[in-house]
Parts: C-alpha cells; sequence; structure tokens
C-alpha cells in the first residue's frame, strides 16, 4: 500500500537525521533538493550540496546522546507519484517541523523540497 511506502520512507528520513548515514542520506535527499526556511526575520534557501555539506560535517545527534522524539503529523498523497508529509522531531536541542514534498524517483520516494522550521527547544 502506498501509505505504507510513505512511512517507510519516512522512517529512513528520521534515521538520516539522528545518525548521518550519507548513503542513506542519498537515498532520501533527491540531488535536486532545496531547502528552505524563514524564521526570526531570517530566510534560508539551502541547495542540497551544501546541506549535504553541512550535514557530513557535524557530530550527528546520536553521536551526542540526544534522544529521538519523532512524529508523522500528516502525509496528504497528491498523485500515485508525488506525496507531502509534515513531521516533527527533535533535532540536537530543537524541536524541528518539516514539511517535506517527495516523489517517486526510480522507484523510491525522495525528498525534493523541504521547508523546515524550529518550533522551540527541546531542553
Amino acid at each position: 500500500m502506498l501509505i505504507d511506502s510513505l512511512r517507510a520512507f519516512l522512517a529512513d528520513y528520521f534515521d538520516v537525521l539522528q545518525n548521518q548515514d550519507m548513503a542513506l542520506f542519498d537515498r532520501v535527499f533527491h540531488a535536486d533538493c532545496v531547502l528552505y526556511s524563514q524564521q526570526d526575520g531570517q530566510r534560508t534557501v539551502r541547495p542540497f550540496a551544501d546541506y549535504r555539506k553541512m550535514v557530513q560535517g557535524r557530530a550527528s545527534p546520536a553521536s551526542r546522546g540526544c534522544p529521538r522524539d519523532e512524529h508523522i503529523l500528516m502525509v496528504d498523497q497528491l498523485s500515485p507519484t508525488m506525496a507531502l508529509a509534515k513531521v516533527r522531531l527533535r533535532l540536537f536541542d530543537s524541536i524541528m517541523e518539516d514539511h517535506l514534498n517527495l516523489m517517486l524517483h526510480e522507484g523510491r520516494w525522495m525528498i525534493y523540497a523541504k521547508h523546515f522550521y524550529r518550533a522551540g527547544s527541546a531542553v
């Protein structure tokens, strides 16, 4: 069922953010992906290559002993090959809310755009 494949994909997404496995990162984020945020008067536009370099260059939440806390808030299937997911998770000491624009690519879901927002502190 399609919703099951989306849930499995989101489990991989949560694993990527917690463990920073770069091989899995490349299976979750499409190379054309762009990340966007706007908070406290600051706009962030981060292309895939910049985000990948940032993630690769930092210690993972798992290695720093940060607990996992993740929730799928909404999944909306646009078509058999496109979907939108809204998730909430702990990332280091922050609570993040992400909107993920997903498309099927070569038989698997991938993120093509991500809007992220720091919703609060986890500590």
